[in-house]
């Protein structure tokens, strides 16, 4: 039996579906030495197509001023 869906889409259905959708990436990393630890690292990134980001309020302001600055001839 073969399959019937190929996988030469799969990227491109991923992209799709993370700029629909978005992805929040977040990491707390502490690096040590001897036991000792030196630095502390916390992350947290969004990733979405700037439709989605603009429903849940994220770069609300940065949209408008962008769209503002942009439209001035």
């Amino acid at each position: 039996m073969n399959p019937t869906k190929r996988n030469s889409h799969a990227i491109v259905e991923f992209v799709d579906v993370l700029l629909r959708d978005g992805a929040v990436i977040q990491a707390d990393a502490i690096v040590t030495v001897a036991g000792v630890p030196l630095l502390g690292i916390s992350l947290r990134a969004a990733i979405a197509g700037m439709t989605t980001m603009t429903e849940y309020g994220i770069f609300d302001g940065w949209d408008a001023d962008h769209r503002r600055r942009n439209a001035q001839p």
